[in-house]
C-alpha cells in the first residue's frame, strides 16, 4: 500500500513501523514541543502531496495533533485505539505506533481514505446528550468505546463533535455506533 500523503509522527520509532505496514514518507514531530521548522515543513508537505497526522492514543500525541491541526489546519487523521498501540509485554505500560501489529496501522491508513469518501455530517450536540456522550456519568466512558468503534480516537465532551465533522461520519454511522455501544453494554 503506497500512501501519497506525507504521515506526521511522533519520532522515529514510529517511522519505522509505518514503513513496515506502508510505502510511506514521514516527518518526525521527535516529541510534543514541535518546533517551527517542522511546523513549516508539514505546512509544505500539505501544501505539495497531503498530510496524515497519525500520533500515538495518548496526551502527548493528542498535544501533537492539535498543535499541528492548529497551525496547519486540513490535514487528514489516523487513529489507533489504545488497546492497538499497547506494548506487548505487560511490563511496558507504554502506548505508541512502534507497539501496534502491522495489520492495525494499515487499518487505520485505509479508514482515512474510507472515511474521506463520506458526506457531510448530520450530528449535533443535541444527538451526544441524548445518547449519553456528554455530561453524564458515564460519558467519558462511551465516548472512549465510540471513538474505538468508528476509529477516530478517544475525545473530551468539546472535541467529540469536532471529530465526527471532521472524519464526516455520516448520523446514520453515528446511530450504528451507538446502537452497538448500547449493546455492549446490555452484554454486560
Amino acid at each position: 500500500m503506497r500512501i501519497k500523503e506525507i504521515i506526521v509522527v511522533e519520532g522515529r520509532d514510529d517511522t519505522a513501523k509505518i514503513r513496515l505496514a506502508v510505502d510511506a514518507d514521514t516527518i518526525e514531530t521527535n516529541g510534543s514541543a514541535v518546533s517551527k521548522d517542522t511546523l513549516t515543513k508539514i505546512k509544505h508537505a500539505k501544501e505539495k502531496r497531503g498530510v496524515i497526522i497519525f500520533t500515538d492514543p495518548d496526551y502527548p500525541g493528542e498535544r501533537i495533533r492539535h498543535i499541528v491541526d492548529q497551525a496547519v489546519p486540513g490535514c487528514k487523521h489516523a487513529f489507533l485505539t489504545r488497546d492497538q498501540a499497547r506494548a506487548k509485554n505487560p511490563k511496558n505500560k507504554s502506548l505508541g505506533i512502534e507497539h501496534a501489529s502491522i495489520e492495525s496501522i494499515r487499518g487505520a491508513l485505509q479508514d482515512v481514505y474510507e472515511l474521506a469518501e463520506i458526506s457531510e455530517s448530520e450530528i449535533d450536540k443535541s444527538d451526544l446528550l441524548a445518547c449519553g456522550l456528554l455530561g453524564g456519568p458515564q460519558a467519558s466512558a462511551r465516548r472512549e468505546k465510540l471513538g474505538e468503534l468508528l476509529q477516530i480516537g478517544h475525545t473530551n465532551g468539546k472535541q467529540l463533535l469536532k471529530r465526527l465533522t471532521q472524519f464526516q461520519i455520516t448520523k446514520k454511522q453515528f446511530e450504528q455506533a451507538v446502537q452497538a455501544l448500547q449493546q455492549e453494554e446490555n452484554d454486560d
